[in-house]
C-alpha cells in the first residue's frame, strides 16, 4: 500500500467539445494541478490521463478519466488498485449543483447527491469514503434541467472569474494534502 501517495481524480468529460462545461470543472482544476506540478497529462493503460509528481512535496498522480462522467469509476479503480492508494488518500474534484458558483466545499464520504460521477466511483470502489473537493456550479435558472444546465458552458459573466475559482480550489486540493481535511475545511469554508 503506498501510504504516502496521493490520488486526485477530477472528473469531466472528454473531449474539446465538452472542455467549457460546468460538468469539466474537475478537469479544468486538475489542469491547472498538472501546470504547477510542471507535468503534462499522459496517456494511462487504467484509461486515465495522468500525471505523476509532487503537490507541496506530497507525492501525487493526478488522473482525468478518459471516459464520459458517468462511467468514471471504473478508470478510478484501475489506478487506485495499480498504485494501491487508500480510499482517504483519494481525492475526486468535481462540479456541485447544490453549491453557489465559484464555492469550495470539502468533504469525506457521504452520498452522491445525484452526480453521475460520483455515484460510479463509488460503486467501483465499493467504498464511499473517499475525499471530495466540490466546485459550486450554482442551480439551473428557472426550469431548465440540471442534467442540461452542466453541460453547458459557464455564461460570459461566470468565466471572468472562473480562473480565480479555479485557482482556489487547486490551492485547496494542495492544502487538503499538506494540512488534512479539517484544516482545509477551517480556510476555504470560510471563503
Amino acid at each position: 500500500m503506498s501510504e504516502d501517495l496521493w490520488l486526485v481524480a477530477g472528473l469531466g468529460n472528454p473531449g474539446p467539445a465538452y472542455a467549457g462545461h460546468r460538468h469539466n470543472a474537475g478537469f479544468m482544476v486538475l489542469d491547472l494541478l498538472a501546470e504547477r506540478m510542471g507535468g503534462a497529462f499522459k496517456s494511462h493503460r487504467s484509461r486515465n490521463d495522468v500525471v505523476e509528481g509532487r503537490l507541496n512535496g506530497r507525492r501525487a498522480v493526478l488522473a482525468k478519466p478518459r471516459c464520459y462522467m458517468n462511467e468514471s469509476g471504473g478508470p478510478v479503480k484501475a489506478l487506485r488498485d495499480f498504485y494501491k492508494v487508500p480510499a482517504d488518500r483519494i481525492v475526486v474534484v468535481h462540479d456541485e449543483l447544490d453549491i453557489p458558483y465559484g464555492a469550495i466545499r470539502l468533504k469525506k464520504g457521504g452520498g452522491d447527491n445525484g452526480h453521475n460521477g460520483l455515484r460510479s466511483i463509488t460503486k467501483s470502489l465499493s467504498d464511499k469514503e473517499y475525499l471530495r473537493l466540490r466546485f459550486g456550479v450554482g442551480r439551473p435558472p428557472g426550469r431548465m434541467d440540471a442534467a442540461a444546465f452542466v453541460l453547458k458552458d459557464f455564461s460570459a459573466a461566470e468565466r471572468r472569474e472562473l480562473p480565480l475559482f479555479v485557482d482556489r480550489a487547486a490551492d485547496a486540493v494542495e492544502a487538503l494534502l499538506e494540512t488534512g481535511l479539517s484544516a482545509t475545511q477551517n480556510t476555504f469554508h470560510a471563503l
